[in-house]
């Protein structure tokens, strides 16, 4: 199992640390930094800023919006950061969520695992710098009725493939993410409540006529040392509330179902009710500490290390940290997580 860092979204408050994070997981190691987008910042400019100042590591988009892009837009991006970055780049990609992708990107939230099907066949296609023809229900290229023409992407990629994954959480989008992706990006993800996720996405990849080890695992897991894991879970309350309560409405939350798959329905309705209702700190409070330690490192570096051999035996192959500590300890967080991986013998 390897590590990564996942710097989040830039403008979270982290920025003037971010770059300082990503040359000290170049240096520790680490196999990947990846970058966030939502409405704000968008991750390529970020990744390229990366790219630029660091030598070793892999860059990764976690995630870009397939809602934001055209399909080939997504591959000439995808080509150019390999590029510039001599081969480092890893393209994670996400349908988003309904009110972004119709609130902000105007794009309707329909079909999204068809839609996400045909957007990986177009980008692959070009990433193949194949003449890029194309007919589905979503996707047509060159258009049938105009002057348009079928072309071939100019850059030449470092690589002759370029990894993608997929942000998944619901059992249809696991199984295509096993079908047709090389890594899946999961959040919330526990060692003792994923095998049912796992098992979707090994049915996806023996569709493709492959096992389950052909995907690099890579969930993002919030990472807070300290003296007491109690105590360390109350910095990632915070984000666990957002998610569970905000991210999506009422009726369409797919981090709250994932919470409800996981065993914790009561609560994540309390914690959506309580945050729809504009009551942050109530939201917080209602998050369950099984559920925050379950999904999270906390706690002494021993303690870590015991978890981090409970995410490798679950499978996963890159344990991808996202500090939740202040910037400037976030230097020894991530050589906390080189220590704690090398005392749970999985390394």
């Amino acid at each position: 199992m390897r590590l990564g860092l996942n710097l989040g979204y830039w403008g979270a408050g982290n920025d003037a640390s971010n770059l300082a994070m990503a040359k000290q997981a170049d240096e520790l190691g680490y196999s990947v930094v990846w970058v966030a987008e939502a409405y704000g910042s968008d991750a390529p400019t970020v990744l390229a800023w990366v790219a630029a100042q660091t030598s070793s590591v892999d860059i990764g988009s976690a995630v870009l919006q397939i809602p934001a892009r055209t399909p080939a837009a997504t591959a000439m991006t995808a080509a150019t950061l390999d590029t510039l970055s001599q081969g480092r780049f890893r393209l994670g990609l996400g349908v988003s969520g309904p009110q972004v992708s119709e609130g902000w990107h105007g794009v309707r939230f329909t079909a999204p695992l068809a839609r996400t099907r045909e957007y990986v066949d177009v980008v692959s296609a070009a990433l193949r710098r194949e003449k890029v023809s194309y007919e589905g229900d979503h996707f047509t290229l060159p258009l049938p009725d105009g002057p348009g023409k079928a072309l071939r992407l100019t850059v030449h990629p470092v690589r002759e493939h370029i990894p993608t994954y997929l942000a998944a959480i619901g059992p249809r989008n696991l199984e295509l993410t096993g079908e047709i992706a090389d890594g899946w990006l999961p959040v919330f993800f526990s060692p003792e409540h994923a095998a049912t996720q796992l098992d979707h996405l090994r049915a996806g990849a023996e569709k493709a006529g492959r096992g389950l080890d052909a995907l690099d695992i890579a969930p993002t897991v919030p990472l807070v040392p300290g003296d007491d894991w109690r105590v360390c879970a109350d910095s990632v309350r915070a984000y666990a509330a957002l998610y569970l309560g905000g991210m999506g409405s009422r009726d369409r939350n797919f981090y709250n179902r994932l919470a409800c798959r996981m065993g914790f329905a009561d609560a994540a309705a309390e914690v959506q009710e309580k945050y729809l209702a504009r009551d942050y700190e109530g939201a917080m409070a209602a998050v369950p500490l099984e559920f925050l330690d379950a999904t999270s490192l906390l706690g002494p570096t021993d303690r870590i290390a015991d978890r981090m051999a409970a995410f490798a035996g679950a499978g996963v192959t890159t344990l991808t940290v996202a500090p939740f500590v202040d910037p400037a300890a976030g230097a020894e967080t991530l050589r906390t997580a080189v220590r704690a991986l090398d005392r749970s013998g999985v390394a």
